[in-house]
């Protein structure tokens, strides 16, 4: 199990991207959130295995279709098994 942080800046507030990013983790079983910040990025914590995480992060490069993903900062955090199923924070 491993957990991430990612800071995710371009186009992705308005555009639906936390929805997108809930689907496309409830799909793959990663617990976290995805929630916009002040500053116009989103962040994105995601807890899974090695290779769920690997396909969660890509399909977030691609992001839903009225996004553009600039770049993603990632950085590991703490794995946290009391975290709950993947969901969009305000």
């Amino acid at each position: 199990m491993e957990a991430y942080v990612l800071l995710i800046s371009g186009r992705v507030q308005g555009v639906g991207f936390r929805w997108f990013a809930e689907r496309e983790a409830q799909a793959r079983d990663v617990c976290g959130y995805a929630r916009n910040l002040a500053d116009g990025r989103v962040e994105v914590l995601a807890q899974a295995d090695a290779e769920t995480l690997r396909s969660f992060f890509e399909t977030l490069y691609r992001g839903p279709r009225a996004s553009r993903v600039e770049d993603i900062q990632k950085m590991a955090v703490e794995v946290d098994e009391a975290l709950p199923r993947f969901h969009v924070r305000f």
